[in-house]
């Protein structure tokens, strides 16, 4: 296997772990929602909080002197204006369309 064929198998492995913490997370936060009185925005800034502390615990396992071997080091401010970013972009991302949402064309 030559280092092209890792890379892309290693990018591959990369996002089935995001979608599945992803669909994870997603879970929690309407499970959350539905369980009692929770505004919307309360539940939004309490999974940011959350990001936060996990980004916090997270960067003191690899910094300043890393200790698990994985190569990231943290740089606050750029991984800051990083998940700013995220978020912007997924604030205006255009909802994609379903097939639920295509007008049906015919009978099986």
């Amino acid at each position: 296997m030559n280092l092209h064929q890792r890379e892309r198998l290693r990018e591959e492995a990369e996002a089935r772990g995001q979608a599945a913490l992803e669909q994870a997370l997603t879970l929690a936060f309407w499970d959350a929602l539905e369980r009692g009185p929770l505004p919307p925005m309360a539940a939004l800034e309490a999974a940011a909080r959350t990001v936060g502390t996990l980004y916090r615990q997270i960067a003191s396992l690899h910094g300043p002197a890393p200790r698990c071997g994985c190569g990231w080091q943290p740089e606050p401010d750029e991984d800051l204006i990083r998940l700013e970013a995220m978020l912007a972009a997924a604030l205006i991302e255009r909802p994609r369309p379903s097939l639920a949402d295509l007008p049906v064309a015919g009978r099986a």
